[in-house]
């Protein structure tokens, strides 16, 4: 049988050899075909969700409700020491030193990622901003939202952290930090669908031990990842609660 594997299209796009790299890998420990396919954006992804074309997904914490509640899938694995958490920035000579500097008709830089804005939007109501009395640029990819501030088109950003401490020097000494969540327990998800329920188990086997292993680790390592832990379906099911009550 083939099986279909997809990624977060969030993901930093540095790390994409690293995801063809763990494909790999899993196959040959599993001895399945798994074809990874990587999506441009989070609508065609939903998409393919929805069409139920997805066997396994490194998933977005703002999806995990859906696949979770709505297309059975489950929990399997987390990224060790690794949550999502967002950063809101402007350019480094601009005139706002706090969130409450900001006011109503800023314009915002950001992409597509469901909970990085969600997370953004809450951490600008100190300046009493919200979806009606701001400017919203979506753009495919945190480079280039990064961009949009440097060339003045946009007056903050928002980043998920792990993009923005991935950027170059020279990129990053033009930006500057506003503020960062510290939410800590929502992050991203491996999760596994229906038809790959026989190997439910071997994956929670597999994946904590990747670090016990040389090759392994150095699967890990083209991945940007410390390692995985088993993610238990309570824990996931608080994370989806927790979205839910942002959301709400």
């Amino acid at each position: 049988m083939r099986y279909v594997m997809t990624v977060s299209p969030d993901f930093p796009p540095a790390k994409i050899a690293g995801w063809y790299i763990f494909n790999t890998w899993l196959q040959r420990q599993l001895g399945e075909h798994i074809h990874l396919e990587l999506y441009p954006d989070f609508a065609s992804q939903r998409t393919a969700i929805l069409n139920q074309e997805i066997d396994l997904i490194y998933a977005n914490p703002f999806d995990a409700a859906m696949l979770v509640r709505e297309q059975g899938f489950v929990a399997i694995a987390a990224p060790l020491s690794k949550s999502d958490e967002a950063v809101i920035a402007v350019a480094a000579d601009s005139p706002v030193r706090h969130v409450e500097d900001l006011q109503p008709g800023i314009r915002i830089a950001t992409t597509d990622d469901p909970d990085v804005n969600l997370i953004s939007m809450i951490m600008l109501e100190p300046a009493d901003l919200s979806h009606a009395n701001v400017e919203v640029n979506t753009v495919s990819t945190y480079a280039l939202v990064a961009g949009q501030l440097l060339r003045g088109k946009a007056d903050v950003g928002f980043f998920l952290k792990e993009a923005f401490n991935g950027f170059s020097g020279m990129v990053s000494n033009q930006l500057r930090e506003l503020v960062r969540s510290e939410i800590y327990v929502i992050r991203h998800v491996l999760l596994a669908g229906p038809r790959l329920q026989t190997h439910h188990q071997d994956l929670r086997h597999l994946l904590p031990a990747m670090t016990e292993n040389p090759k392994a680790q150095g699967v890990l390592d083209s991945m940007g990842l410390q390692g995985w832990e088993l993610q238990g379906q309570e824990d996931t099911e608080f994370m989806i609660d927790l979205m839910d009550t942002l959301v709400n």
